[in-house]
């Protein structure tokens, strides 16, 4: 597995470099390219900010001078490369940081996981594409939290990464918290004696920086962009301009910064200096005037908080951080009106949170190292001696953590839009394949697409309730069942939801492998009931495709997933007429798409097959085939039920008092049983329970 690891890792480092290398010398390492002058990197002679191109500091501007474009293409090879050799070490250094006492595994499983998540994230392929130096700053700060790191190191190496980039001079702030004064102090002086070299060698442009400028504010994109990740981005976003806008910044860098500061210096007192670390960045982030895209690896970094009592919550803080560090924004959220806005804003949220908000766990606390175990049940051993494929894998029987189911949900649908909109398109390919599936039908004689899709196009009333229900149950039913499931079944839920993961994947094959035009889009004399006329002359069919791949036909996900949904209902439903209901859903579902014109009858057929498929997989990974057994739990607790025992003879070393049980009036005891499925049945005294006399036995 370590192999693996690093062999993942390493693939991944060499793609994004040859990603960037592979662009047009016009379209890689372009802020780099914005920089370079006539005579070097940066401008030799004149301004560093003639055009406001540079946005970083006169002492930044003072390093890079010497490097010199004695051969463009040569640079770009060397930045590019120099840049990967600093992600590597930043993902080693981050590794070795990691608060303990951590096992020889997770030391040894830190490094790679560290560098596959920092070349996968958004700041470091910004960073990568752009040419810029951001990467420094934060690997000279994190040099000061490994062991052994000196007072006077820690000093130095913070006091440059403020020059570089200002806002960091707050960890300075941190070192006075928890008593490094002399560190603290040697920071500061280390910061303002790079500045006055700047200052003393390039004094326009330190002016321009410092004093026009006010710390940069004002430099490169427009503040209000979506790209400004800070507090003031947000508040000019939100439409605030002027006084107003100022003293609100004003209260919320100060509260922040508070609240921040106190939290970080916690943590470092506690001996987790990397997440104290995190901490300080993030609140740099979010107070500094503007906050690009490049310098937020902080966030990242917050990963390693660990936030939860229970193994269950354990991953929904770092899969919501890598979420937000790594994917786009309309991955993480649609974008409609409030939610939109959420994802816009993802990355200065992340960081609020990790600041401010999100109760990471001091090292001193029970469920540092023993959290809440989740219930789990062994293999399941098939039919078949070799099923199931995955022995190693134990099945949950909890129910999951809401937040993390959601978020996967969302991924999840975001990376079937995706791949259906961009699966082959071709319109010649599609129509044959949609001549192949309406001979195959003629042959089997079931080729009733025309005839009925007339007879609805003819029936008004049909037509209509086609339509809303075309348009309307495909997401609403599946929905609803999950989260029905989710809030009375959560063992039936885990069960039912992989195989429909399956399902979806596996129909996302069909699509690239078999692009198939529907029936509407074949000029057969179809009519569209649910999207209107399509001009077939032409290629994009109108304004319909803009938004999805027309060729998805085969198979037809509306059946398939509403086939899922009968064959669950029809197992959990505690009565005939649902259970025959259920049943009935796939086939009102066929009935639809095909009278709608928008699959072929064989599409149907399709999404049964991916199903099926589906529940197999299932079963050959995990041995898996039938529907667990469990109890009707409330909609978020264990069932409670009472079984009584008899009491204890005297003197059987339960003293009087000892709260063993409740006694009756006949003298037994009712013992409180959790019913977990696969787990033993221990007697609890529930929280919430009245005040109840505790008696020892034969007392009353």
């Amino acid at each position: 597995m370590l192999g693996a690891l690093w062999l993942l890792a390493g693939v991944l480092a060499v793609r994004q470099a040859a990603a960037v290398l592979r662009l047009p010398p016009d379209e890689r390492l372009t802020d780099l390219e914005t920089w370079i002058g006539e005579q070097g990197v940066l401008h030799v002679s004149g301004s560093l900010y003639d055009g406001d191109a540079f946005t970083g500091t006169p002492f930044s501007g003072l390093v890079l001078k010497p490097l010199t474009r004695a051969a463009e293409q040569s640079l770009g090879y060397a930045w590019t490369f120099g840049t990967l050799l600093l992600v590597v070490v930043l993902g080693l250094v981050a590794a070795r940081s990691l608060p303990g006492p951590v096992s020889r595994r997770t030391s040894l499983l830190a490094a790679p996981v560290a560098i596959s998540l920092l070349v996968l994230s958004l700041p470091v392929r910004n960073t990568f594409t752009l040419g810029q130096t951001s990467i420094i700053p934060v690997l000279l700060v994190l040099f000061t939290v490994l062991p052994r790191t000196s007072e006077r190191q820690t000093g130095v190496l913070i006091g440059v990464a403020a020059a570089l980039q200002p806002a960091l001079l707050l960890f300075a702030v941190v070192l006075w918290l928890i008593g490094r004064r002399y560190a603290a102090a040697l920071a500061g002086a280390t910061f303002a004696g790079c500045s006055a070299l700047a200052w003393a060698l390039m004094p326009h442009d330190s002016w321009t920086y410092w004093i026009h400028h006010f710390g940069g504010a004002g430099l490169g994109a427009p503040p209000d962009g979506l790209a400004n990740q800070s507090l003031h981005g947000l508040l000019l976003r939100v439409g605030l301009s002027g006084p107003a806008e100022l003293v609100l910044l004003a209260v919320l860098v100060v509260a922040v910064a508070v609240v921040g500061l106190r939290r970080a210096a916690h943590y470092a007192k506690d001996g987790q200096l990397l997440l104290a670390a995190a901490i300080t960045g993030s609140v740099a982030l979010a107070v500094s005037p503007t906050s690009w895209q490049y310098q937020q690896l902080w966030i990242l970094l917050a990963v390693v908080g660990r936030v939860g009592k229970r193994a269950t919550d354990r991953l929904v803080w770092p899969a919501l951080v890598v979420l937000a560090m790594t994917l786009n924004r309309q991955a993480l959220l649609p974008d409609i009106d409030i939610l939109g806005h959420i994802g816009y804003n993802a990355p200065l949220l992340a960081a609020l949170a990790a600041a401010c908000l999100v109760p990471f766990l001091s090292r001193t606390s029970p469920a540092w190292d023993n959290p809440a175990p989740t219930p789990v049940a062994e293999p399941v051993q098939g039919r078949f001696a070799w099923v199931p494929l995955l022995r190693f894998v134990r099945r949950p029987l909890s129910r999951p953590n809401l937040m993390l189911e959601l978020m996967f949900i969302r991924i999840g649908y975001f990376g079937y839009s995706y791949v259906r909109a961009h699966a082959p398109d071709s319109r010649t390919l599609a129509e044959s394949h949609g001549h192949q599936i309406l001979t195959a039908e003629k042959w089997l004689h079931i080729d009733i697409e025309h005839w009925f899709n007339g007879v609805v196009a003819d029936t008004p009333w049909l037509k209509d309730t086609m339509n809303w229900y075309y348009s309307t149950f495909h997401f609403l039913v599946p929905l609803s069942l999950l989260a029905w499931l989710y809030l009375r079944r959560p063992v039936t839920y885990r069960w039912a939801r992989t195989p429909l993961a399956f399902a979806t994947l596996l129909a996302l094959v069909g699509f690239w492998l078999y692009p198939t035009a529907p029936p509407r889009l074949m000029g057969l004399g179809f009519i569209d009931t649910a999207h209107g006329p399509q001009d077939l002359d032409n290629p994009d069919f109108g304004a319909l495709t803009e938004l999805s791949n027309q060729y998805a036909a085969m198979p037809s996900l509306h059946v398939g997933w509403s086939l899922w949904c009968g064959v669950v209902i029809a197992l959990v439903a505690p009565y005939l007429w649902m259970k025959i209901l259920g049943l009935m859903y796939p086939l009102m579902t066929t009935a639809v798409i095909v009278g709608t014109a928008n699959h072929w009858l064989l599409d149907a057929v399709g999404g049964g097959v991916v199903v099926a498929a589906g529940f197999g997989l299932q079963y050959l990974l995990f041995g898996v085939g039938k529907r667990p057994k469990e109890e009707a739990a409330g909609p978020l607790w264990p069932r409670l039920r009472f079984r009584k025992r008899e009491p204890e003879p005297a003197g059987s070393g339960s003293g009087s008092g000892s709260g063993s049980g409740v006694a009756g009036e006949s003298g037994a005891v009712s013992t409180l049983v959790v019913s977990v499925p696969g787990q033993a049945k221990e007697p609890v005294l529930p929280e919430a329970a009245e005040p109840t006399e505790v008696a020892g036995p034969g007392s009353r």
